[in-house]
């Protein structure tokens, strides 16, 4: 696949979301978890999506429990925790494998596209993958990488 529009994923409330609909737009898509000790990255990620998403920003999380056990809650139970404690509006997909021969076929596209610091699969919670609008893996971020400091790359990515 040459781009991020074939695929689809299942929202949160169990809809289907085709990624076709995010067409022209620039994503970051982010392996999350609640139970983490980056979980506070989602207000990060949330102020992110409340300042750019005016200019053509979306934010994806995929929820993921392969690290550590660091989500185990169920969909509704993620929902509510990223609501509650985070105010998280920006939509959150149903918990994925993101490694692995379970992985979901976007987080392999995503790592087959791009390359961490030790190679192309995923190491932990919050990895972060910046998509232009054309739907190609801009830019590849480790979980360590603050949300904020991703303003300059999504900045650019939507001017272009």
């Amino acid at each position: 696949m040459t781009n991020i529009y074939q695929f689809e994923a299942e929202l949160l409330d169990g809809k289907n979301k085709s990624f076709a609909d995010y067409e022209g737009k620039v994503l970051l898509i982010v392996n999350t978890a609640s139970k983490c000790g980056f979980t506070p990255q989602f207000a990060g990620l949330e102020k992110l999506y409340e300042k750019y998403k005016p200019q053509g920003l979306e934010v994806l999380g995929f929820p993921c429990n392969q690290f550590g056990g660091q989500d185990p809650g169920s969909n509704d139970q993620i929902g509510a925790f990223c609501q509650k404690n985070y105010g998280v509006t920006f939509p959150m997909f149903s918990k994925v494998d993101v490694k692995g021969p379970e992985a979901h076929a976007i987080f392999r596209y995503l790592t087959n596209n791009s390359k961490g610091i030790l190679g192309s699969g995923i190491k932990w919670n919050f990895t972060k993958f910046l998509i232009g609008k054309d739907g190609t893996v801009l830019n590849r971020f480790a979980p360590t990488t603050k949300p904020e400091a991703l303003e300059e790359e999504i900045e650019k990515a939507l001017q272009q």
